[in-house]
């Protein structure tokens, strides 16, 4: 049965045919032909599979995501983020990390931080002199961070999957994603003053203080966000619903760039986005039942404890795993498989599932910087309007700085769980 199931979802990744249905045609397969259970069972399960509160959260904050992009959003986070560090050495390389920081705690996805705030930072960038490939570098990594500061997208799909808090994982994020935001910015520093990239002039206080209050309102959004889930005013998935309509408030009443005309698109795009996510979580849910039946998981787990005892070693054996599977997979198809793999492992090691939680998506994050999916990657060639080998040699330091704060919040675990410990249960 297990057989079936992985060969002939690797027939299909073979034919290139897309995530979502591979796991569904190879699931049904292994229902027809190595089961007695009838084939009802799958729309069963699909049904199932997305027949959660929780994930009434992604719709929402896809929905939120676009918008406060299509408000204006971008543009202004991109100045504050300019008259902040825009005057250091390389200060529109770090700007970049800095506004894409700004808009992960938004849009809760990389593929839509790069993109939103790419669209006004690489175009920038390169009327000042930087390499095409630098530019998009940096924004590929910088848009990284937007499936680790919360509220993310991935991190929603981990709670559900995993039962774990949804709320403490936000917080978990936290810390790591702004350690890997001043890591960034660090190598874009030294690769900056290298290259002999002129600075720009400080913009004075003055102008500090006027973009901020330009980009208040949307400064304010995930304080709003992850106020509400902490004082117990809703929950996760309200949260998304309060973030959606307080983007649209902020757009069409504060900013005044929205305009009724949009809402067709918006609506078109979050819908999109949204159905992509869910299909995929519908039929793996299926696959993910096939493989419990099958006790995948638990033998999994028997082999990796049969190969140590060591926490340290079972982790590094597990991001060996998941940094090679997510420059082949994408985020969300690589959660929904191996979180019911890995989570009973680390349990019996005694490793927090918050913590592990915030690990894997860190782990996968940085699968969107590397070849042959790094969808991160290929939308920055895209507004570049740069081939893919153009960004390789740019991309390796900040992979390399990446994987190092990955080792590092992997074996210093207060670094993800200072602040939800800070909260108690």
């Amino acid at each position: 049965m297990t057989a079936i199931l992985f060969v002939s979802l690797l027939i299909c990744f073979g034919l290139g045919v897309p995530i979502a249905f591979s796991l569904g045609v190879a699931s049904v397969a292994t229902l027809q032909f190595a089961s007695s259970l009838p084939l009802t069972l799958a729309a069963q399960r699909l049904f199932t599979g997305a027949d959660s509160f929780p994930l009434m959260a992604i719709p929402f904050f896809m929905l939120a995501g676009e918008l406060m992009e299509s408000g204006g959003i971008s543009r202004r986070l991109f100045d504050f983020a300019h008259a902040l560090v825009g005057f250091v050495s390389g200060g529109l390389a770090m700007v970049a990390v800095v506004a894409a920081m700004f808009f992960a705690g938004i849009s809760g996805a990389a593929a839509a931080d790069t993109a939103a705030v790419g669209a006004v930072s690489i175009p920038a960038m390169i009327r000042k002199g930087y390499h095409k490939g630098f530019a998009a570098a940096v924004q590929a990594a910088g848009g990284s961070i937007g499936v680790i500061i919360p509220p993310s997208i991935p991190m929603i799909i981990f709670g559900v999957v995993g039962g774990v808090s949804i709320g403490k994982m936000f917080l978990g994020g936290f810390i790591p994603g702004a350690l890997i935001g001043g890591s960034l910015m660090a190598v874009s520093y030294f690769l900056a003053r290298r290259a002999g990239y002129e600075r720009e002039n400080f913009l004075g206080f003055k102008a500090i203080g006027k973009t901020f209050f330009g980009a208040f309102w949307a400064l304010l959004m995930p304080m709003i966000i992850l106020g509400g889930i902490l004082g117990g005013i809703f929950t996760p998935t309200e949260a998304a619903v309060v973030a959606a309509v307080y983007g649209a408030v902020i757009g069409f009443g504060v900013y005044r760039e929205l305009r009724i005309r949009d809402l067709p698109k918006i609506f078109a795009k979050a819908a999109i986005s949204t159905s992509t996510v869910m299909l995929l979580i519908a039929t793996a849910n299926i696959f993910g039942w096939i493989l419990t039946a099958e006790r995948v998981p638990q033998n999994v787990a028997a082999y990796l404890v049969s190969l140590t005892t060591s926490p340290a070693v079972l982790y590094a054996l597990i991001l060996a795993c998941l940094l090679v599977v997510g420059t082949f997979m994408e985020t969300s198809a690589s959660l929904i498989i191996l979180t019911p793999v890995f989570l009973p492992v680390i349990e019996q090691f005694g490793i927090d599932p918050v913590h592990f939680g915030v690990i894997m998506v860190t782990a996968l994050a940085i699968g969107m910087l590397t070849p042959p999916l790094g969808i991160c990657l290929f939308i920055s060639c895209n507004i570049a309007q740069i081939q893919l080998t153009e960004i390789i040699r740019y991309i390796a330091p900040f992979l390399a700085v990446m994987i190092g704060v990955l080792l590092l919040m992997t074996y210093v675990p207060d670094i993800v769980m200072f602040v939800p410990n800070l909260y108690g249960d």
